[in-house]
């Protein structure tokens, strides 16, 4: 009777091992049953403006003609171009911006050129001699015509904030200094903490993704056009 009794632990040990070897069996299954982390809601805010007429308000407008140019798929080249335009099938980071204007009924080009020859003091890039083939597709050039054309905001992006993402609207447009000089399109697409994805070209084609906050140069400006 005894000898019996001495083996109860041992039996008691065994069941829990087999018990925890079921359990294992289980762990998938409970793992799959984690929810994942809350996405923040973002609210939009609504461009009153709709310059080409099409139902889109500008700033979905120029996401839209962004994200055609992801869909387009245009080599990565950079070059001097007569008349300024590059051929649908190449294009840099500058492109993806004039072209996704183009498609909210803007003519960028024009709008540059025009500021360019108004204030030309202002646009050191130039070095005094405007340059209709190639100005409106610099990003400095570019830099000094936001400022002083579009809304410009802050350049803090604060994950999970809702107040500060409010700020950073899809249709943005975002700039970075050298040496990795860039210029981007806010997407409408964001993180599950609310930071906003990217359109823009880098090589070696257009593409969407999540660099706001690691392109490997300082933000140095972002706005919002039109003004509203």
């Amino acid at each position: 009777m005894r000898k019996w009794f001495y083996w109860v632990p041992l039996i008691l040990v065994i069941g829990g091992v087999v018990n925890g070897v079921l359990l294992l069996g289980k762990t998938p299954h409970f793992k799959s049953s984690i929810p994942f982390l809350p996405t923040v809601k973002v609210p939009v805010i609504a461009c009153p403006i709709d310059k080409d007429e099409d139902g889109l308000n500008d700033l979905e407008d120029i996401v839209a003609g962004a994200k055609a140019e992801v869909e387009r798929k245009p080599q990565y080249r950079s070059a001097y171009y007569q008349k300024g335009y590059p051929p649908e099938s190449e294009g840099v980071c500058t492109d993806v911006v004039w072209r996704a204007f183009r498609d909210a009924g803007y003519d960028l080009k024009g709008l540059v050129d025009q500021d360019i020859r108004a204030n030309i003091g202002k646009y050191s890039r130039i070095e005094g001699k405007p340059d209709p083939n190639i100005d409106f597709r610099r990003v400095p050039n570019l830099i000094v015509f936001f400022q002083r054309n579009a809304q410009e905001l802050t350049l803090e992006v604060k994950p999970e904030d809702v107040e500060n993402l409010t700020l950073w609207q899809a249709g943005d447009i975002v700039t970075y200094g050298p040496p990795h000089e860039h210029i981007v399109i806010v997407s409408d697409k964001r993180r599950p903490d609310g930071v906003p994805y990217i359109l823009h070209n880098a090589g070696p084609i257009p593409c969407e993704s999540d660099q706001l906050q690691s392109w490997p140069s300082q933000m140095t400006g972002h706005f919002r056009f039109p003004k509203f």
